[in-house]
């Protein structure tokens, strides 16, 4: 095998000695605890960069961002050729300056999900965002609460039927009842919401269901790239049909008195022109893609990752049970603590140097949220969930801020131009969602039999980077 070193570049450290390979296996450590990779003759921790694609780092990765911010505020790293910026001040800046930092690399939102507006800055990006921004939004969706509601009631009456699609365990004998959150609801509650939002025909929900799964499934180079891509494909042609019958005969949302509020968001899209031109079907099957991603992974781990908290939390729970405004404060606390965004690849316009490590124009640089939301200059001991904590700002979510009533905001949606278009749908899907199951869900505590276990085949797994895949629960049955 050949040999490759990681050198010294600026003030950013990588292992400084010559190693075998661009893989190393790495013990698993204690949660909080970092493996030692050696330190400098100052005494400071090294960083070895193959860290970043193990499994260690996938399940532990906050010792590792802490070591980042206090000693690398800006890492080089030189095996991937990219720059981390891991504190929330700089990350925070960076989001603002639009110029300076070009959103993300050409070309990484394409393949699966098509060139996406995530890819544009500017007046670009703006003017395609504000077709469909309010519909995420204010007014537009405050009227509709009522259908997310009807969703989730539709959803869980799924759990009773005879042929018991949500495959939900009763025991009549103890009077219980088991179900995996994310098949029985998390999955296909946030994307049904989509779905009715964008226009998509009851008939075909089940279909759209299909395709982003398999979309989902297919982002970046997972061996179901390919499933992915046909997904992207078919939804492409099923759109097409779809645009033709919306440009000449456009669909409303309603409220729940049935009265029109405004057009479906592809209606709005194949009405709406850019310079002057419709938009093609190409681009608009792209905005579906893009909505679909934000609007349905990141809620389904939204709800997975927060009841996996709050149940492990019983005192936060049983208070945020006694007093359904602390839904909303929960949820911002959730995504302080274990986003599943993990952050926003930018690339900078200029030359710059920041924190004495210079940039070179055009670089990718990562700005990690997560680690951000675990800055301690920011947030008091950041590793615990802690839903009472006072320095989380914690109320409507706004683009042109993040410090608010003394407070900073978590990093989930991003700041700035670019903050996530579905921020204010996924709060509510997640608190209204979560709202409705607590009131089925009676006695409900995790069947920790069932579960992932850690590493010490005992405690359960922690989230780290991402969210929970699966989530048992037992519950009494309702009368």
């Amino acid at each position: 095998m050949p040999k490759i070193s990681f050198e010294t570049r600026g003030n950013s450290l990588g292992v400084n000695e010559d190693v075998n390979g661009a893989q190393r296996k790495f013990p698993h450590m204690p949660i909080g605890q970092a493996v030692d990779m050696g330190f400098t003759s100052e005494g400071v921790p090294l960083i070895d960069p193959r860290i970043f694609d193990s499994g260690e780092f996938g399940r532990n990765p906050y010792p590792y961002y802490r070591i980042l911010r206090d000693h690398y505020p800006v890492y080089y790293d030189q095996l991937h050729n990219c720059y981390f910026v891991t504190r929330y001040d700089d990350i925070t800046e960076s989001y603002f300056d639009e110029i300076g930092f070009n959103t993300i690399p050409k070309g990484s939102s394409s393949g699966v999900l098509g060139n996406t507006q995530l890819e544009l800055s500017g007046i670009e990006h703006r003017r395609r965002r504000n077709i469909y921004g309010r519909h995420l939004v204010g007014a537009a969706l405050t009227k509709r609460l009522h259908a997310l509601e009807q969703i989730a009631d539709e959803l869980i009456s799924e759990w009773w039927l005879s042929a018991n699609p949500k495959e939900v365990l009763i025991n009549n004998e103890t009077g219980t009842a088991t179900i995996e959150l994310g098949k029985a609801f998390a999955n296909e509650f946030p994307i049904s919401v989509v779905a009715q939002v964008l226009g998509i025909p009851q008939e075909a929900r089940q279909q759209f269901t299909w395709w982003y799964d398999a979309m989902m499934s297919g982002l970046g180079g997972s061996e179901t790239h390919h499933e992915g891509l046909e997904a992207r494909q078919d939804l492409e042609e099923y759109v097409e049909d779809l645009v033709d019958q919306k440009r000449n005969a456009p669909t409303y949302l309603t409220d729940e008195a049935g009265n029109n509020i405004c057009l479906d968001i592809i209606s709005e899209l194949c009405n709406s022109e850019i310079d002057g031109d419709v938009m093609s079907t190409e681009e608009i099957t792209s905005f579906i893609a893009l909505v679909v991603g934000g609007g349905g992974e990141t809620t389904r781990g939204a709800i997975m990752n927060l009841w996996y908290l709050l149940l492990q939390h019983p005192n936060q729970f049983k208070a945020v049970r006694s007093d359904s405004g602390l839904w909303d404060t929960a949820f911002h606390e959730m995504l302080r603590h274990s986003t599943s965004i993990g952050g926003q690849p930018r690339h900078n316009t200029n030359d710059l140097t920041l924190h004495g490590v210079h940039i070179p124009a055009g670089s990718l640089i990562h700005m990690v949220d997560v680690s951000a939301n675990h800055d301690d200059r920011i947030f008091a001991n950041p590793e615990d969930f802690n839903i009472f904590r006072e320095d989380l700002y914690s109320g409507k979510i706004l683009r042109s801020g993040h410090a608010k009533e003394g407070k900073c905001s978590h990093m989930a949606f991003g700041v700035g131009p670019h903050l996530c278009p579905g921020a204010w749908i996924s709060q509510q899907e997640t608190v209204i969602g979560s709202k409705i199951l607590d009131k089925t869900l009676g006695n409900v505590r995790i069947n920790y039999e069932r579960m992932p276990k850690d590493i010490d085949g005992v405690s359960l797994a922690p989230i780290g980077l991402g969210s929970i895949r699966e989530l048992w629960l037992d519950f009494d049955l309702p009368n």
